[in-house]
């Protein structure tokens, strides 16, 4: 690969700033459950889900319009100085925990809805299209690999140590104030590492001109005439919008309510998850290899529906650690087919405004479903289960969507295989 070494140290400050990032997003969510405040957050992180309607479209044409490199810097410069102020500040008792942990986890929510998408267009930019099959891999090991440790991370600093059968290890319970400051430490090593890469394009972008508006028509424009791709990267978000849900807003209630057991299950819950992931990551390509991409992804959308009844029909922990670990390969397994074959499809040129635009249909199904799940029935007595069924009837529609619309996707080509 021309720029193996930018690859290599763009993938290094994704996974260290990821696994801080991790532990703050588990610990907020862990937070409001211990203290019986999931309703509270639900309704927070409903409005800041919404905000992402207009962030993430913005940001597409942000993407696609400048160097995508000072994207980044930018991003880190930011993030750091504002999340290491509320760290200070929540440190010294100043304000109410719940409003900065929240804008932490909105700061931290928004900064993905950005990140993400230069991320995977940047990756798109200097990786020959040969190799796309094989950078999708990367990234979802490395991604992965910082989610198992910021699960690892977050059961150890949440609950003061972790003891197994085979492993005891006691520190002093962490507070918000000193994950906070530590995830705002990771921004700045990131934006080091960023700062030193260098890189030939591979892809060929044409300087953007005209409003934002008159920017996102184009993307918008491109996948109009192209309704299959279209439809594509909407209903194939569908296991990974439940997977948001779930660990976001629903695990920390299943884990309290419906296992009644402490929140490093939850945290701990992670790192099966990810190592389900890791392993979707590494195999994926050969699990399904000769079998047709959409009949991949169909396959792990229907064991994604068994996943999911499994949680509502048992109240055991070990079975909760194993739905973890076999949707972390279902999900990671559908996300590296999925931008393997966006990256074919789709030009660098609007990959930014494209991945903006199949990320709005996702947060758009995420408030209605965060709107639902905030009434009050969902939070008593373990009926959080209930959230998990029609969970389960949402993937099976999207897969009944992409079984019927077989054929015509098929065709669209560019990869036809696994």
């Amino acid at each position: 690969m021309k720029n193996i070494g930018a690859i290599r140290l763009l993938l290094i400050a994704n996974f260290i700033s990821g696994i801080a990032q991790g532990i703050s997003m588990i610990s907020i969510p862990a937070y409001f459950a211990r203290t019986n405040q999931s309703n509270w957050f639900n309704i927070a992180y409903a409005v800041i889900t919404c905000v992402s309607l207009f962030w993430s479209l913005y940001g597409g044409t942000l993407i696609d319009k400048y160097n995508r490199k000072n994207i980044f810097l930018a991003l880190n410069i930011f993030n750091g100085l504002a999340i290491g102020s509320i760290a200070y500040l929540e440190g010294m008792n100043l304000g109410y925990t719940n409003y900065w942990a929240a804008a932490v986890f909105a700061l931290t929510f928004w900064n993905y809805n950005l990140h993400y998408p230069c991320f995977y267009a940047f990756m798109q930019e200097i990786t020959e299209k040969e190799n796309y099959n094989k950078i999708a891999s990367y990234i979802e090991v490395q991604s992965q690999l910082a989610s198992a440790l910021a699960g690892a991370g977050a059961a150890l600093l949440l609950g003061g140590g972790i003891t197994t059968s085979f492993l005891v290890l006691k520190i002093e319970p962490w507070s918000l104030a000193q994950i906070f400051a530590l995830d705002a430490c990771t921004y700045f090593v990131a934006l080091f590492i960023i700062y030193i890469i260098r890189f030939v394009p591979i892809a060929e972008r044409k300087e953007e001109v005209g409003s934002v508006g008159e920017r996102l028509k184009v993307g918008y424009q491109h996948l109009k005439d192209r309704p299959y791709i279209f439809l594509f990267g909407v209903v194939t978000h569908a296991v990974f919008v439940v997977v948001l849900l779930h660990v976001f807003n629903l695990a920390p209630l299943y884990v309290a309510q419906h296992l009644e057991a402490p929140s490093q299950v939850f945290a701990i819950s992670e790192v099966f998850y990810a190592t389900g992931a890791i392993i979707a990551g590494l195999a994926i390509h050969k699990i399904f290899g000769g079998t047709t991409f959409v009949k991949a992804i169909i396959i792990m959308m229907a064991v994604t529906v068994l996943e999911l009844i499994g949680l509502i029909s048992s109240a055991e922990v070990w079975v909760f650690y194993a739905v973890s670990l076999l949707l972390g390969i279902t999900n990671a397994g559908i996300r590296v087919i999925r931008v393997s074959y966006l990256f074919q499809v789709l030009p660098n040129q609007v990959m930014g405004r494209a991945n903006s635009i199949f990320f709005l249909t996702n947060v758009m199904a995420r408030i209605i479903f965060l709107t639902l799940f905030s009434l009050a029935f969902f939070h008593q007595s373990g009926n959080v289960i209930y959230a998990f069924l029609i969970l389960s009837i949402f993937i099976f529609v999207c897969l009944l969507i992409l079984m019927f619309f077989y054929t015509k996707i098929a065709l669209n080509k560019e990869p036809n295989e696994a």
